[in-house]
């Protein structure tokens, strides 16, 4: 019980103190709380006064960023002003050399309007005068025509009434009675065209009034070369058959067969250079009347446009002249030949306009040449004072002066020095290395006046030098005709030349 009662006594002390401490703890939250409420209101009072002095820092600072912008805006725009009128004075400038640059540019195309305009009018003046030539031309061959026609008119119309005045004294037989030719018969050799042969046949036996027997007699007669060889082949009573001498001729010697052949030439065919208009017209027409000889004119004629359009050479005039879409020959080629015209006069134009072209680049060459020229000449100064401080020598050159190698002829130091051959011989010691007028042991006997000559046994020379040898040998050979002195003085001169 004493132990309880213990207990409990402790128990009781150490509620006790803990209603002290907790006591403490009360009155120190409070004296916390209280402190804190204060260190609030202070932390309080020195943001709020904190933030006021952060306001007036940044009114002073927008304050000043705003005058500093201020200044820094009236600045630049006093800076742009200048900027401004700069352009607007260089504006000024550029408009008036514009101005002035375009009335050259107007002045200079007026001039090449001007120019134009009388190469037109010259070209137009010449064509003109061709053209009136060429009308003048053909008058007067029209002309000569007509007066030729009239004659051949005359002369048949005489003979007409001479066949009519003549009385008839021939047999009655129908087969035998025709009227006398009036037009030569033709002849066809197999080398032109049967057609056309056939052609002028038929009107000339229409004109001379002949019946088919008397055709027949003509058409055999007119044969020549290759066409008469066909006459073999026909029986001897068959001659006078005109329908079976015919279909022997068409089979050897007509177009029929070729009509394919001439189509294809007639779809190929392309204008050849330097060939007119005109002309090509006309072999499209040739060649449609033998390709296309059943069809009716007016496809002919249609046919032919296409086909003269398609083989024009120049594509500009084919094109203008396909958008007309003619449908007769004659005006397609007239059409394209206005079209070749006033492309000739544009050319005109055209070459003026290059001529000046050309001018100013001939101009700019002129200059680029003048500095490449001065280049030139400065490369080529250079290159000559390289070569006076510095002269080339080529290692294996050979001197002709004294016959050593590093230097030549000009630049030998041994320049006082006689030209010597090492191999030419002396004509009086016969040792090498020395000429006549250079040997030692002529000097040496002139020199010595007692030398003594062994042929005349005279003193101050020697045998090779004795004079009257010499004179006689010279006497003998030249009396004898003989070219060994010559010979021999000529040889010696050459080495002593040497």
């Amino acid at each position: 019980m004493a132990e309880n009662a213990d207990l409990l006594a402790l128990l009781a002390e150490m509620k006790k103190s803990m209603e002290k401490g907790q006591e403490e703890m009360r009155k120190g939250q409070a004296e916390m709380k209280d402190r804190m409420e204060k260190g609030q209101v202070e932390m309080k009072d020195r943001m709020e006064k904190g933030q006021e002095e952060m306001r007036k820092g940044r009114e002073e600072m927008k304050n000043q960023i705003q005058s500093h912008v201020e200044s820094k805006v009236g600045e630049i725009k006093d800076h742009v002003n200048s900027c401004i009128e700069k352009i607007e004075e260089d504006v000024q400038s550029v408009k008036r050399e514009i101005g002035e640059v375009k009335g050259e540019v107007e002045r200079k195309i007026e001039e090449v309007k001007d120019k134009v305009q009388g190469k037109i009018e010259e070209v137009e003046e010449k064509v003109q005068g061709k053209i009136e030539e060429v009308e003048d031309k053909v008058q007067g061959k029209i002309e000569e025509v007509k007066e030729k026609v009239q004659v051949k008119i005359g002369d048949l119309e005489k003979r007409l009434s001479e066949l009519e005045d003549r009385p008839i004294n021939f047999p009655s037989n129908p087969d035998l009675m025709y009227s006398r030719p009036t037009i030569k018969s033709l002849t066809f050799d197999g080398q032109t065209s049967w057609t056309v042969f056939k052609t002028q046949f038929d009107v000339v036996s229409s004109a001379n009034g002949w019946n088919n027997r008397v055709k027949a007699s003509q058409l055999v007669a007119s044969l020549r070369g290759s066409a008469a060889e066909v006459l073999q082949g026909i029986p001897s009573d068959k001659l006078t058959n005109l329908t079976i001498i015919e279909n022997v001729l068409e089979a050897r010697f007509g177009d029929s067969h070729l009509t394919q052949f001439y189509r294809t030439e007639l779809k190929t065919r392309r204008q050849k250079p330097g060939e007119s208009l005109q002309a090509l017209a006309a072999d499209v027409k040739r060649l449609m009347s033998l390709a296309y000889a059943e069809c009716p004119m007016d496809v002919q004629e249609s046919l032919a446009v296409q086909f003269f359009v398609d083989a024009i050479r120049d594509e500009d005039t084919q094109l203008r002249t396909r958008l007309m879409d003619f449908t007769d020959l004659k005006s397609a080629l007239a059409y394209s030949m206005k079209c070749e015209t006033s492309k000739i006069a544009s050319k005109v134009s055209m070459h003026a306009r290059t001529i000046r072209i050309e001018d100013n680049a001939g101009k700019r060459k002129d200059e680029k040449f003048e500095s490449l020229l001065g280049a030139l000449e400065k490369f080529l100064e250079i290159l000559a004072v390289g070569k006076k401080s510095a002269p080339r020598r080529n290692p294996n050159v050979t001197c002709w002066r004294c016959y050593k190698r590093g230097h030549v002829q000009l630049e030998c130091p041994s320049d006082s020095a006689p030209r010597r051959n090492p191999n030419v011989t002396c004509w009086i010691c016969y040792k090498k290395g020395h000429v006549q007028r250079e040997c030692p042991s002529d000097n040496a006997s002139r020199r010595n006046p007692n030398a003594t000559c062994w042929k005349c046994n005279k003193k101050g020379h020697l045998q090779n030098e004795c004079q009257q040898i010499t004179s006689i040998n010279h006497h003998k050979e030249t009396r004898h005709g003989s070219d060994k002195a010559l010979s021999r003085r000529s040889f010696v001169e050459s080495y002593e030349h040497d």
